[in-house]
C-alpha cells in the first residue's frame, strides 16, 4: 500500500535536475508497484517524464462555430474584479448580496484584482461562508486560528518524539473535535474495542465513492499494516500449545501500533516536505506582499522553529516561504493522514502562501482547495484516473477522428496530460495566469457548494453551467487545439513532447474560451456518461 501511495514520480534524480519537473516519490519503499491501469508500464514511464518548454505549435481549431462568444473571449472579456466593485457587493451588515451569486459570476468571468485577492480567496475557498456577516466572520477567524494552533502544537510534539502522545490526545478530546487526527485516533480506538479481528480483516482500500466525500475523516492508509499480518502468523502457529493459549492483543498494544504507524508516516512526510520546500521555484516571490519586508532574522527564526536545515543558499524571502511551506504542509499531513503529503502538493500551496500572509488563513484555504484536489494524491489514483477518463470522453465526443488516432497509439487514456491534471496547470501557465485559472475554477466550485448550481447560468443557453470539472474541459480543449500536430505523431513519447512544448506558451483566457464551447455543448452528455460508468 505504501509503495503505491508515493508513486506519482518515480525517478528522483531526474526530478531534481529541473525546476519544471515533479519531484521524486515520497515513499521510502524500494518496491516498485504499478498503478492500477490497463497500461501500467506507460503510466510508470509517463510519471517520470520531465517537461521542457519548446515553442508552441500553431492552432488547428477555431471558434468560428460558436453562436455566441464566451465571457472569456477577447471581445467579451472584462477587467478583473476591482476593490470598488468588491466593496459594492456587500450589504451594510457585511453580507454578500444575493447569496454571492453576482460575486461568483464576476469572478468567474474576469478573475480578481491582485490587491484584493487575499480577501476574496477566503470566500472562494470556503474559509468564510458566502452568507456570513462581519461578526460571524470574526468568530470563524478566531476559531480557525485556534484549531490551526492546535495542529501546530501536535506537529511540534511529533517532531520532538513525545512519549506522552496518548495522554496528550486524551486531554484534548473534549475540545479538539476539529483536529482530524484526534478524530481518527478515537475512531481507531472504537474499531479496536468492537472487534480487533474484524478491523484487521477489513479491506481499507479506497473506492470511487470517496470522490464525493467533502469531509475528511480518514485514517492513515497503513494503520493496520502490522496488524494485517496477525491472521497468517496465528495460522502458522496453531499447533503450538503456548500460542493457542496466548491472550489476544490488548487494546493498548493495538493503539501503540496505530501511533507508531503515524510516527513513521509523519517522519517520512517530514523529510520529503523539507526537500520540496527548499527547492520550490521562486515564481511566487514577486506576488507575495510580505516577501520584501521579511528580515533575515525573522526568516531564520521561523526556519529553525520548523527544523529546516541546509538553507544557506536561499535568499531571505525564499527561506521564509520555505519555512511556511513546511509548517502548513506538516499541519495538513496530520489533518488528512490518509493523504499525508505527496509531492506536487507544494505546487498547489505556494500560490496561496504568496497571496495570503496569515498562516492560519492560508492553511484553511489550502484545506478548502484540497477538498477537490486531494483526490489527485490518493493511493489508488482513482481520482486522477477518473479525471483522465473524463478528458478522454470529451475528446471522443468532440472529435472521433482524433480519438481514433489516440487509440492506435494506445494513448486514448490521455495519460499524457497527467501532470496538467495533477498540479492543475501550475507548470504550464505563468504564475499570474495560474491564479486567474484557479479563481475561475474556484468560483465554479463555490457556486456548486452554495447550491446556486446551474440556475443563474442555464437561463441563458450560451452560458456554460458551473462545473467541478472546468479544468478537464480546458485540458481537452488544449489537446483538440493541437489536433493536426498530434495526428502526425506515431508514438506516445511524441505526444508527451508536444504536451511539454506547451509550458510557458499558453494564454489562460484563450484556454478558457475554448473550454467554454465544450462545456456548453458536452457538459450534460459527459455528466451522463460519467454517471453511467459509475453505475449511478
Amino acid at each position: 500500500m505504501k509503495s503505491l501511495r508515493r508513486s506519482h514520480t518515480s525517478t528522483s534524480s531526474s526530478a531534481n535536475s529541473s525546476s519544471t519537473s515533479l519531484p521524486s516519490s515520497s515513499s521510502s519503499s524500494t518496491t516498485s508497484t504499478s498503478p492500477p491501469s490497463a497500461n501500467s508500464s506507460s503510466w510508470i514511464h509517463l510519471r517520470s517524464v520531465l517537461f521542457v518548454a519548446n515553442p508552441s505549435s500553431p492552432s488547428s481549431v477555431t471558434s468560428s462555430d460558436r453562436r455566441r462568444k464566451s465571457p472569456w473571449s477577447r471581445r467579451k472579456r472584462k477587467r478583473p474584479l476591482t476593490p470598488h466593485q468588491w466593496r459594492s457587493l456587500f450589504t451594510p451588515e457585511g453580507k454578500l448580496r444575493d447569496g454571492g451569486v453576482r460575486f461568483l459570476k464576476r469572478v468567474r468571468s474576469r478573475g480578481v484584482d491582485p490587491s484584493i485577492r487575499a480577501e476574496v480567496w477566503l470566500f472562494l475557498l470556503g474559509f468564510y461562508d458566502l452568507n456570513s456577516t462581519i461578526e460571524e466572520r470574526e468568530a470563524v477567524k478566531t476559531q480557525k486560528r485556534k484549531e490551526y494552533e492546535k495542529l501546530q502544537r501536535r506537529c511540534k510534539m511529533l517532531l520532538k518524539g513525545s512519549d506522552n502522545l496518548e495522554e496528550e490526545v486524551t486531554s484534548e478530546e473534549a475540545d479538539d473535535q476539529c483536529v482530524r487526527f484526534t478524530d481518527d485516533y478515537k475512531t481507531t480506538k472504537q474499531i479496536i474495542n468492537q472487534d480487533v479481528v474484524s478491523a484487521v480483516n477489513t479491506d481499507s482500500s479506497d473506492t470511487d465513492s470517496c470522490e464525493d466525500d467533502e469531509d475528511v475523516h480518514l485514517l492513515p492508509s497503513d494503520v493496520y499494516s502490522d496488524e494485517t499480518k496477525q491472521p497468517e502468523e496465528e495460522n502458522n502457529h496453531n499447533n503450538s500449545p503456548e500460542d493457542s493459549t496466548s491472550p489476544p492483543p490488548s487494546v493498548d498494544s493495538a493503539e501503540i501500533q496505530v501511533e507508531v504507524a503515524v510516527h513513521e508516516d509523519f517522519s517520512t512526510w517530514q523529510r520529503i516536505i523539507r526537500l520540496d520546500a527548499l527547492r520550490a521555484d521562486s515564481d511566487w516571490a514577486t506576488y507575495s506582499p510580505s516577501s520584501t519586508t521579511i528580515t533575515e532574522t525573522k526568516a531564520r527564526a521561523l526556519a529553525s522553529s520548523v527544523a529546516l536545515k541546509d538553507y544557506d543558499h536561499l535568499e531571505t524571502c525564499r527561506l521564509h516561504h520555505a519555512a511556511r511551506l513546511v509548517s502548513i504542509l506538516e499541519a495538513y499531513a496530520l489533518y488528512d493522514p490518509e493523504i499525508g503529503y505527496c509531492q506536487g502538493m507544494s505546487d498547489l500551496l505556494s500560490p496561496i502562501l504568496a497571496v495570503i500572509s496569515e498562516d492560519h488563513e492560508a492553511f484553511w484555504c489550502f484545506v478548502g482547495f484540497m477538498k477537490k484536489a486531494r483526490h489527485n494524491f490518493r493511493l489508488d489514483e482513482a481520482g486522477i484516473q477518473r479525471q483522465l477518463r473524463i478528458i478522454s470522453k470529451i475528446i471522443k465526443s468532440k472529435d472521433s477522428q482524433l480519438y481514433k488516432h489516440l487509440e492506435n497509439l494506445q494513448a486514448e487514456d490521455c495519460s499524457f496530460v497527467y501532470r496538467m491534471v495533477l498540479v492543475m496547470f501550475r507548470r504550464e501557465l505563468s504564475f499570474e495566469q495560474t491564479l486567474c485559472l484557479w479563481e475561475v475554477m474556484w468560483a465554479d466550485q463555490a457556486a456548486i457548494r452554495a447550491g446556486v448550481g446551474k440556475s443563474p447560468w442555464s437561463r441563458i443557453r450560451q452560458h456554460a453551467p458551473p462545473t467541478d470539472d472546468l479544468l478537464l474541459y480546458a485540458i481537452a480543449a488544449l489537446v483538440l487545439r493541437r489536433k493536426l500536430i498530434i495526428q502526425r505523431y506515431s508514438s506516445m513519447d511524441e505526444i508527451v513532447e508536444e504536451c511539454n512544448s506547451m509550458a510557458g506558451q499558453l494564454d489562460v483566457w484563450k484556454l478558457l474560451d475554448d473550454a467554454h464551447h465544450l462545456v456548453v455543448t458536452l457538459h450534460d452528455k459527459i455528466e451522463t456518461l460519467s454517471s453511467q460508468s459509475l453505475g449511478v
